[in-house]
């Protein structure tokens, strides 16, 4: 093969991996922990495991600290009325949610467990808004999915 054929070959294949690079890079809004977290909803539901640790990591990487902090204000789960004042503590626990959830998905029992039981231990007061207009748990609903991840991993 000539060079000329060659450079032009390399170039066009540089300029498509470039393409799908910039297609599947994430993006992240306003950066805010309710954009990343629904952003991250649409991920697990388009089944785009990448997009999910992109935008989960993320949440996590900027609002862990302050979920924490939230987190250790608390006593109990906060009433419906103050639940989004612990946006931080929401978000990054539905987070570590949807990572457990995209964990089990593509068959990694142990990784869920791992997500799972951090929001369990960490965030346990952790709320999440439905769009059918109630808060639900989900370091409750991450401790019942350790308990199947457990049994289902006793009978194999």
């Amino acid at each position: 093969m000539p060079a000329s054929s060659i450079c032009s070959w390399l170039c066009v294949v540089t300029a498509g991996a470039a393409l799908v690079a910039v297609a599947a890079a994430p993006d992240y809004g306003d950066h805010s922990s309710a954009t990343l977290t629904k952003k991250a909803w649409e991920a697990l539901a388009a089944g785009d495991g990448d997009l999910v640790l992109a935008y989960t990591g993320k949440c996590r990487e900027l609002y862990e600290a302050e979920a924490k902090k939230q987190q250790a204000a608390l006593t109990d789960f906060a009433p419906a009325e103050k639940a989004h004042d612990s946006w931080a503590l929401n978000d990054v626990g539905t987070c570590l949610f949807i990572v457990g959830q995209l964990q089990e998905r593509q068959g990694s029992p142990r990784e869920a467990i791992a997500a799972y039981r951090t929001l369990a231990d960490e965030l346990k007061f952790s709320q999440c808004w439905d769009t059918k207009g109630w808060f639900w748990k989900p370091a409750e609903a991450a401790a019942g999915r350790i308990k199947e991840l457990e049994f289902d991993a006793k009978l194999d």
